[in-house]
């Protein structure tokens, strides 16, 4: 596995990989109205291409395939963190994480926080996140539950 700085050539692939692990999650965690909300077809590629140019996510390699991607605002937030269905469990959010950590304490970054979806909390809280508040998100009239977390870095 090799983590990356993003480049443009990969926004498709990053797209398709948040609308595969989103639809992915058990629908006894999060309902396919829910995933539908979260995560709405048709894939709108423009919106994505024009989100990873702004937000330069840090990207995981594996056999020349985008394998998961995670971003790390200057503010210390990050905002997605997501891996391929077919790579999960392998290690591949673990290595971007520590990715992201390293970039914090060199660039000075003293707080990471996170808005943590049922499925990512256990994630975040086994890497020292403390849990703020648990929120609840409309999207397309649909209510999804997400924890605000924090790590003091």
């Amino acid at each position: 596995m090799d983590i990356r700085c993003y480049s443009p050539a990969w926004a498709r692939d990053i797209a398709d990989l948040y609308y595969q692990s989103v639809h992915a999650i058990d629908s006894a965690v999060y309902t396919p109205e829910q995933k539908q909300a979260w995560a709405p077809a048709p894939i709108d590629y423009q919106a994505w291409a024009e989100r990873l140019a702004l937000k330069q996510p840090f990207v995981a390699i594996i056999d020349d395939r985008v394998a998961g991607f995670i971003e790390l605002d200057a503010d210390g937030h990050i905002d997605c963190t997501y891996t391929h269905p077919d790579c999960q469990g392998k290690g591949v959010a673990s290595a971007l994480y520590a990715h992201v950590l390293q970039q914090a304490r060199e660039t000075g970054i003293k707080r990471l926080y996170v808005e943590a979806s049922l499925i990512a909390r256990p994630f975040f809280e086994r890497r020292g996140f403390s849990l703020l508040k648990q929120n609840s998100v409309q999207r397309q009239g649909v209510n999804l539950i997400n924890f605000s977390m924090e790590r003091h870095v």
